[in-house]
């Protein structure tokens, strides 16, 4: 069971339902609780063609959104893609990587793959991560400090990544997808916001330069047909988000409410997950929680083995969520 809990990743409900033939409460990947429904293609032509490796269509529409030229926009088979397609181009020849404590493990295991080292400080690292709102503790930064603070990364002769993976769900005006810079690169992701993480896909947004260099790394074909239909559906729902947020918010709201009177120390939250320090060992709430059919973030792997961190869902789940936290902190 342990084994299980100890995952880099969240989002392990199809291996748990498998393992235990059983069903369960999905908290720990954070998922929009109320995503605008996107049509899956029955039209099976698509699938009979190889997807055009340009992607061509698709990147137009993903410039046009972020007011960019379509040779600034990379697209990929997941965040994870994204990510290691980046490092690949930018940690090359022993290069350092800044990355931020309490961070997303995947930027260290992607520089670290790539031959770099990982440092706690910007100097001389030729990349930066920085992840917004941070995952997983939720802290949300401003537009305007996240500009100042490439500008300090270029000054080191460094390039900035932003991950805004969450920040659809949580604040959209702070991004800086709109921004050309040959010192800022923007990973963005659909499957998140529209919840539908097994399509696997996920794009940037950089220099040409870096954007061709990324391409040549990326597998061909890496986005599958219907993956790439499924995005371009989703962008001609994405100002539907706006109910989302406000459902998140009130929701989130009610956690909080609900984790204060019982005592749990919640870190300032503004997308759609709480990260959560507890006193009792997490690895056995975790346990105690899989008990009760209800997945929870073991945080250990982003450096918080005293944290873990729950998704904001519909408010019959949350309910639920909160009674069995409350059970298993008894």
């Amino acid at each position: 069971m342990e084994d299980l809990l100890d995952n880099r990743h969240g989002g392990q409900v199809k291996r748990f339902r498998e393992e235990f033939n059983g069903s369960f409460l999905e908290f720990s990947a954070s998922l929009n609780p109320i995503s605008p429904k996107l049509t899956v293609p029955s039209d099976t032509t698509a699938i009979k063609e190889y997807p055009d490796d340009s992607f061509t269509k698709l990147k137009m529409i993903i410039a046009r959104f972020h007011n960019r030229n379509p040779d600034e926009v990379v697209v990929g088979n997941g965040s994870a893609e994204i990510i290691r397609s980046f490092c690949h181009a930018v940690l090359q020849n022993n290069a350092t990587a800044h990355i931020p404590g309490h961070s997303f493990g995947e930027y260290a295991q992607s520089a670290r793959i790539c031959g770099a080292t990982v440092s706690r400080n910007t100097s001389g690292a030729a990349a930066t991560f920085l992840c917004n709102p941070n995952n997983p503790t939720g802290e949300l930064c401003r537009r305007d400090d996240i500009l100042a603070y490439g500008d300090d990364v270029h000054k080191e002769g460094g390039i900035l990544f932003v991950d805004e993976a969450f920040l659809d769900l949580a604040r959209p005006k702070e991004s800086i997808a709109d921004v050309s810079s040959p010192h800022l690169f923007v990973m963005r992701s659909l499957t998140k916001s529209f919840a539908i993480p097994g399509i696997r896909f996920g794009y940037g947004l950089g220099d040409p330069s870096l954007v061709a260099m990324m391409e040549m790394i990326r597998p061909p074909w890496s986005v599958n047909a219907i993956a790439e239909e499924m995005a371009i559906e989703a962008f001609s729902h994405i100002n539907d988000l706006c109910v989302s947020r406000s459902y998140i918010r009130r929701e989130r709201s009610y956690l909080l409410d609900q984790f204060f009177l019982m005592d749990l120390l919640a870190y300032p939250a503004s997308a759609n997950f709480i990260l959560l320090r507890i006193k009792s060992p997490v690895a056995r709430v975790c346990s105690a929680m899989v008990q009760r059919g209800i997945l929870i973030r073991d945080c250990t792997s982003f450096g918080l083995p005293d944290c873990i961190r729950v998704a904001v869902m519909r408010h019959e789940e949350n309910r639920q969520l909160v009674e069995a936290l409350r059970q298993c902190l008894q």
